[in-house]
C-alpha cells in the first residue's frame, strides 16, 4: 500500500510540473474541497467511519447553518452519505464518506502535496 501511495505522489507531482509554463496551479484544485469547512469534513470522515452532526459541529467548531450547508454541497457532489435517524425521540443525523469523497481527498491531497514539492525545490 504505501508503494502505491508514494507512487501515486511521484506521479502527481511529475504530471503537476508538467502542466503550463512547467508548473502547477492552485486554481486547479478541487474547488468542494478547498474551502475550509468542507476540506474539515471529508477529513475527518476520513478517518473515522462516521461522524455525527453533533460531532462534525463540536470538531470543526462552526455553526449549525454553516455545517448543514456545507455537508448539503459535499452530498449534493455524492462525496458524503447522510443518514437521519433517532434514538429514543431524539433526532440523529450521521454522515459517512463515500468512495467518490475518498477518491476526490486524495487527489486534492496529490495536488497539494505536488504544489508544496514544485514551490520548495522549484
Amino acid at each position: 500500500m504505501a508503494k502505491h501511495v508514494a507512487a501515486r505522489k511521484a506521479e502527481a507531482i511529475e504530471t503537476g510540473l508538467k502542466g503550463e509554463r512547467g508548473g502547477l496551479r492552485a486554481a486547479d484544485l478541487d474547488r468542494l474541497i478547498h474551502e475550509r469547512v468542507r476540506l474539515g469534513i471529508v477529513s475527518a470522515l476520513a478517518v473515522n467511519d462516521a461522524l455525527s452532526f453533533n460531532q462534525l459541529k463540536a470538531l470543526l467548531k462552526t455553526t449549525d447553518g454553516n455545517l448543514s450547508v456545507h455537508a448539503r454541497r459535499l452530498e449534493d457532489a455524492q462525496y458524503i452519505t447522510c443518514t437521519k435517524s433517532f434514538e429514543g425521540r431524539i433526532p440523529k443525523t450521521e454522515y459517512r464518506l463515500t468512495g467518490a469523497g475518498r477518491r476526490a481527498l486524495e487527489r486534492y491531497l496529490d495536488h497539494m502535496e505536488a504544489l508544496i514539492h514544485a514551490t520548495r525545490h522549484g
